[in-house]
């Protein structure tokens, strides 16, 4: 870490209001905000009750000289402030209290936020695009996707505010874009692709090699791991090939391929034959094993459980309805922030949810959140 606090990167946010008709500092608001979430507050009247009753704690890390703002200055101040200055603020707080390492697994995977849907005005619900360190189980860095547009577009905006040299990452198959796989690499760091029919060409060529004999056979680069649980039998088995002549012209397409993968999950009901298997191709520009890219294609769904169910879940996101001008974006990015603070607090062996309600009454358990990575 550099020193810096995220109250001071959150500093590099311009205040958008006219600062003759200014009562309460912006850093307070946001402040309070992110105290608020983590306290369990899930809209700005609940923002504004947890300040009122925790005024005098605010008061240690701000000014709140002329109290706490109402919930209708929190709203509009929320929405007013830049989507995107959040984001880099969040994202450059996330470069200094987390060091990527070689290798590490850094999973991108989109979420949109239901609740944010409103049919009466026609308007879609706002998707968010999130990367998400695999080992850390913290969020580096997320942007919406623009109106009538989808993740490939904003993918390489993301990965334009990450810090990422060294990392593997992990898209699934809609960033399988050439574009995105360069960027990438222009960031000093691997991917890991997962291919489906949006690259037609990609899919045939390993339909044409793939066969499943391979799987059963000792030649070639294998792996398998077994699961047993609930009544079922899950079996997965990963092999990979570094010659690339199979792939003919299209390996020369995607930039700095070295490997090509193939996972099969095989799911067996008690003692009936296994009849459901499922196959998942890969492409990677890291000189990958079997054991490296079946458990790097496995680490990619932690976002799923680990991030997104949880805020689900534990944090109730889709229940969310904030959504006006930049209020849905920032309050998500908010959110993201608690939950890496929630989560790094490893003292009280909890789910994010206990952890909530136990910041909400208690002062002292609130402000060790808050210090679990450079927050105060």
């Amino acid at each position: 870490m550099n020193g810096l606090s995220l109250l001071d990167h959150l500093a590099i946010i311009s205040d958008p209001r006219q600062q003759w008709k200014v009562e309460h500092k912006l850093s307070d608001i946001l402040f309070l905000t992110i105290a608020a979430v983590i306290g369990g507050a899930e809209g700005w009247e609940e923002i504004q009750d947890f300040g009122v009753d925790h005024l005098d704690w605010l008061r240690q890390y701000g000014d709140f000289e002329n109290g706490i703002p109402v919930h209708d200055t929190i709203a509009r101040v929320m929405g007013m402030i830049s989507a995107k200055q959040l984001q880099k603020s969040f994202s450059i707080w996330m470069r200094d209290c987390h060091e990527a390492t070689d290798g590490e697994v850094v999973a991108i995977d989109g979420k949109t936020l239901r609740g944010t849907y409103d049919k009466g005005r026609r308007q879609g619900a706002i998707h968010m695009v999130s990367a998400f360190s695999a080992a850390n189980q913290v969020v580096l860095g997320q942007v919406k996707t623009a109106e009538k547009s989808n993740e490939i577009t904003a993918i390489p905006e993301l990965l334009e505010l990450l810090s990422i040299r060294g990392c593997l990452v992990t898209i699934d198959a809609m960033g399988c874009q050439r574009a995105i796989a360069k960027k990438v690499i222009d960031k000093g760091a691997d991917y890991l692709l997962s291919v489906k029919s949006n690259q037609p060409s990609l899919e045939a060529a390993f339909d044409n090699y793939f066969s499943l004999n391979m799987l059963q056979s000792d030649e070639g680069d294998t792996y398998s791991t077994q699961e047993k649980g609930h009544g079922r039998q899950e079996t997965r088995l990963c092999l990979v090939n570094d010659d690339l002549s199979v792939l003919g012209d299209l390996a020369f397409e995607w930039p700095e391929l070295k490997t090509m993968g193939i996972v099969a999950a095989i799911r067996q009901e008690g003692d009936k034959p296994a009849t459901d298997i499922t196959l998942r191709y890969y492409i990677s520009s890291a000189a990958l094993t079997s054991k490296q890219l079946l458990e790097a294609s496995r680490a990619h769904w932690s976002i799923e459980s680990q991030l997104h169910w949880r805020l689900d879940v534990g944090m109730r996101e889709d229940n969310c309805r904030i959504r006006r001008e930049e209020a849905g974006e920032n309050f998500a990015a908010l959110r993201h922030i608690a939950f890496n603070l929630l989560n790094a607090e490893v003292s009280f062996k909890a789910g994010i949810k206990r952890k909530q309600k136990r910041a909400g009454r208690n002062n002292d358990y609130l402000s060790r959140v808050l210090a679990g990575q450079g927050v105060s």
